[in-house]
């Protein structure tokens, strides 16, 4: 299995033996709000993460915490007359129950900082009378310039940070890129004794203190989304290692953003869509496999007209296996059929095929490309209008093959089960145009669109060798390109 890891900036391979238990932990919500189509993104990402690693024989703890105590959740609390902590439960209570309707697994451990406040100021002792950190005024800062090769994750040079650059203001810093482990506390916040006064934790110490606590010195997987590298990941890695004198983490994972308009979606800029506001209109299933067609490392547009072609994409899975459904319940013949062993080594090589992509820095995109194959094959192989033209024994073995895979990637095909097919859909012949895209490839309008903007994205870095590559990939699944002065628009070469 290989993973990119953002540390090396190129897909390492992860190989410890199974049954090896592998301590993930990810970057939980700050909770002021309900989550975003983003956020979501995240989640589902990650849980894929975890059920494939557990698909290959590993034991997962898995940490995903929850930020309770932030300027943001103290800012709503005001506004709405109420206590923080009530603001934080109720979030807490509603970001769980999204997740349970997108079938995100709960981790094994959701630490929430105001429960960690001991560790906390346990972690910032330690860095205190090692050197690394310092107090003026109240506030305990890390002196980043100590930490051995600060920036080695996002590639940032020490002595380039400039105040102001993406780092956090304060006159009571010896340098800019230094940031806050503790600070005072302001009447009406919520605050806790510490040696250096009564306050509460930054930002970043929470996550060290609580990988820590519940992981180990070091871990074996980091992720969260990708507008995370920094500061606060670049922080979290400088602040653990010089505590523990160890590294942190071995792999860093980061999801890419959502785009609205082609515009990071964000609760700061009010361009966002809560996962509710989105279930209104579609389910958490198709909501959940949209987010899955494009691989987790790129940017992916948002649009309910996204949504509306996963959908339909995932109703030719369910209604392929409702065929499958009526062959096992009334088909009279039960062995193979003189075709039937070929198109079982057929879907034999599109599972192979699934994995292949998995094992690829967990490449959902690829693998439901495999899974459009599985059913694609099922459409052009099982003939519901002639009874016994299938048999029995045929139609199990690809049921099993296609839920085996739909369960790996987090879908219930047990709660997608129908008696009978429409007549007529699973007729041979090649599927329709318009369902997720190209549908014999199995490809996603969401992953087009989602490289489309990549490609914009190396245009603009005028890394033009980049964007002639992904030119190259969309033209293998029939996809034309035409830059015009607006920007890239694409079709299917035969539409």
């Amino acid at each position: 299995m290989r993973i990119y890891n953002t540390l090396a900036r190129k897909k390492e391979e992860f190989a410890p033996p199974p049954p090896y238990e592998i301590k993930m932990y990810t970057c939980g919500q700050t909770v002021y709000n309900d989550i975003h189509i983003g956020n979501a993104r995240f989640y589902v990402v990650f849980d894929a993460v975890r059920r494939y690693l557990e698909h290959k024989g590993y034991t997962v703890r898995f940490a995903q915490n929850f930020t309770d105590v932030d300027d943001k959740i103290i800012k709503r609390a005001n506004e709405e007359g109420a206590d923080s902590s009530e603001i934080a439960e109720r979030y807490i209570a509603r970001t769980l129950e999204d997740l349970v309707s997108l079938n995100v697994r709960k981790a094994t451990i959701n630490p929430r900082a105001t429960e960690e406040i001991g560790p906390i100021i346990g972690m910032i002792k330690t860095l205190v009378d090692k050197g690394f950190a310092y107090e003026k005024n109240g506030t305990v800062f890390f002196e980043a310039a100590r930490a051995k090769d600060y920036g080695k994750l996002s590639k940032k040079n020490i002595d380039d940070l400039e105040a102001g650059a993406r780092v956090e203001l304060n006159e009571d810093k010896r340098n800019p890129a230094d940031f806050v482990l503790w600070k005072p506390d302001k009447p009406g916040e919520p605050k806790w004794e510490s040696p250096w006064g009564t306050g509460r934790p930054g930002w970043h110490i929470e996550c060290s203190a609580m990988a820590g606590k519940y992981l180990g010195t070091t871990i074996d997987i980091h992720g969260g989304a990708e507008d995370l590298v920094f500061p606060h990941h670049e922080n979290e890695i400088a602040q653990s290692e010089a505590a523990n004198g160890a590294q942190f983490s071995r792999f860093w994972m980061h999801c890419g953003i959502l785009t609205v308009g082609h515009k990071k979606m964000s609760k700061s800029k009010g361009n966002f869509v809560t996962y509710r506001e989105a279930a209104q209109a579609f389910s958490g299933e198709v909501i959940r496999f949209y987010l899955l067609c494009g691989h987790y490392r790129t940017p992916m547009e948002y649009g309910t007209h996204l949504l509306a072609s996963a959908q339909s994409g995932l109703a030719r899975i369910k209604n392929s296996r409702g065929a499958l459904i009526y062959v096992i319940e009334n088909s009279k013949t039960d062995e193979l059929q003189e075709a039937e062993p070929a198109a079982v080594d057929e879907a034999k090589k599109y599972a192979a095929e699934f994995e292949e992509a998995m094992d690829d820095d967990f490449n959902t995109a690829d693998a439901i490309a495999a899974i459009f194959n599985v059913s694609r094959l099922i459409n052009v192989s099982v003939d519901v209008n002639k009874p016994g033209a299938s048999s029995k024994q045929f139609a199990k073995v690809l049921l099993e093959t296609l839920d085996g895979l739909l369960r790996i990637l987090g879908f219930d095909p047990g709660g997608q089960k129908r008696s009978e097919p429409e007549r007529g859909e699973s007729k041979r012949g090649e599927p329709e145009i318009g369902d997720t895209g190209r549908t014999e490839s199995g490809r996603c309008d969401a992953e087009v669109e989602a490289l489309i903007n990549a490609r914009a994205e190396a245009r603009t870095k005028k890394d033009f060798k980049e964007a002639d590559r992904i030119r190259d990939r969309l033209a293998a699944f029939d996809v034309v390109v035409e830059d015009t002065a607006s920007g890239a628009r694409w079709r299917y070469a035969d539409r």
